[in-house]
């Protein structure tokens, strides 16, 4: 592996996780949603990940045939797709709104504060990590520019 695939995963990690964010903020503004434009309350979404053009193994790249393969092999994460959870709407009585049924239950969003706000440290944390990642690939590259002065 050399330095840009190491910025280039780091990178990625980036991306993925500043998509992930932008998707529980959604899933915050729209906690109390009661009907979107299918008709339905608004419906948590989620990000799918997945490992980027990495064939190989770790425990190849310990023997002498996975270093050879492993050059140039990419690596990283990236969102695949945003998928609705499929779980069921939480109903609250309000015989006074507006999208209240005939027993004055309300259909509320899937989306629960405190998951979300879990996820979003999560996310951030694994953000701030990419983010270290970076800056120690960097501090890499400047002391090895150093040694050679």
């Amino acid at each position: 592996m050399g330095y840009f695939d190491a910025l280039d995963i780091a990178a990625s990690g980036l991306s993925a996780q500043r998509l992930r964010m932008d998707i529980i903020s959604e899933n915050i503004a729209n906690i109390s949603t009661t009907r979107t434009s299918q008709g339905t309350p608004y419906r948590r979404k989620v990000v799918v990940f997945e490992a980027q053009d990495n064939n190989v193994r770790f425990s190849e790249l310990l023997t002498e045939s996975g270093k050879k393969n492993s050059l140039n092999q990419g690596g990283g994460v990236k969102a695949t797709k945003i998928v609705e959870d499929p779980s069921p709407f939480k109903k609250v009585y309000d015989p006074g709104h507006p999208d209240s049924n005939e027993e004055g239950f309300v259909e509320m969003p899937n989306v629960d504060t405190v998951t979300e706000m879990i996820n979003m440290i999560s996310a951030s944390r694994s953000y701030e990590a990419n983010v270290t990642s970076i800056n120690a690939t960097k501090s890499i590259a400047l002391k090895a520019l150093e040694i050679g002065r």
